[in-house]
């Protein structure tokens, strides 16, 4: 089913920042506090989408899976390598670094809805993308990853701006110290 579907980690107060520590805030890393395992592998259970669909990042994400990824090679790994890579960004960067990647040129709604006709979307991170999606209504599908942390301040994966929605929570399953909820968009 082409969908667009929104994967996060989050923490109980709905932060999404710096879950590894990588951008150095004061409460980053929460994720990671749990060791490894907890956000290695397909935690998000995309399975097949992995392999049809493609992937939707900022610049800042994308920089930053375009160091981590591209030199792992369990199978995990393999597919975020192989899977089509989008690109949004205002400043271009060199995407040679990270195979299968190519700068969105057109505006970030056409060229999710020209996607969605053919594939399914998933945004990783990058919550800027996220925000912009929501606030037109255009996400069907929400997997987060939620960390037993509270940590009071950062960026959230709501807004004010996002367009109210119902949802349907499809499954909500412990992986680890964390539980996986997966919401789709209620059919009315």
């Amino acid at each position: 089913m082409c969908r667009t579907i929104v994967i996060a980690f989050s923490t109980v107060d709905g932060v999404i920042e710096d879950p590894d520590g990588t951008a150095g805030t004061p409460n980053g890393g929460w994720a990671f506090r749990h060791g490894p395992e907890a956000v290695a592998g397909d935690k998000f259970k995309l399975g097949p989408v992995l392999e049809s669909g493609v992937l939707l990042l900022g610049r800042k994400t994308w920089q930053q899976f375009a160091h981590i990824w591209p030199s792992r090679t369990d199978d995990f790994s393999t597919a975020m390598n192989r899977i089509p890579k989008l690109v949004a960004s205002r400043s271009v960067p060199d995407l040679t670094s990270w195979e299968n990647s190519t700068l969105i040129t057109r505006g970030l709604t056409e060229a999710v809805a020209e996607q969605v006709a053919e594939r399914a979307v998933i945004i990783a991170g990058s919550a800027s993308l996220v925000h912009a999606l929501a606030a037109e209504d255009l996400v069907d599908e929400y997997r987060i990853l939620v960390f037993p942390e509270l940590v009071g301040q950062g960026t959230t994966l709501f807004t004010s701006e996002t367009t109210p929605a119902q949802l349907h929570l499809v499954s909500a399953e412990t992986i680890g110290p964390a539980v996986l909820n997966r919401y789709e968009r209620a059919t009315v």
